[in-house]
């Protein structure tokens, strides 16, 4: 329910400044397709960085598992045709400060949950945390949360 009222205050708020409202599907797409960016960064597909996207997908989005596994499929397919991570992350300057946080955060949990951090890992979302103007000391709390919790 906070989810959705937040939403839909973004979207009156941004219908004055540039005319439309913002694209939750695309937006949702957007994050699903991260996600397995950094789960092929490795280029090894890990069952427990499978299961780690399905759950976080869920806590992030507030869907249910499978709308998860539905966006991630449609996720992977965009994401092996992808040739940036621009296209993604354009539409994700949107997201408030902590939306951003807890995305980088999903992505660290991603890339944690097979218990290595592979360097083209960390590369993605260091990337993905400058494209979509995350601070450097947010990205490391992040890690940091992450690799904690």
């Amino acid at each position: 329910m906070f989810k959705q009222l937040r939403t839909l205050f973004r979207q009156v708020m941004h219908e004055g400044s540039d005319g439309g409202a913002i694209d939750t599907p695309t937006m949702n797409l957007a994050m699903a397709s991260l996600l397995c960016e950094v789960a092929n960064a490795d280029h090894q597909v890990d069952p427990k960085e499978e299961t780690a996207k399905v759950q976080l997908l869920i806590k992030l989005l507030d869907i249910d598992e499978r709308r998860a596994i539905d966006l991630l499929a449609e996720a992977m397919v965009r994401s092996e045709k992808s040739v940036s991570l621009y296209e993604f992350t354009t539409k994700l300057r949107e997201l408030i400060p902590e939306e951003r946080f807890q995305l980088i955060e999903a992505m660290w949990q991603v890339a944690y949950a097979d218990g290595i951090i592979e360097p083209m890992e960390e590369a993605v979302i260091r990337q993905v945390a400058e494209l979509i103007y995350l601070d450097h000391s947010e990205f490391i709390r992040a890690k940091l949360s992450a690799k904690n919790g």
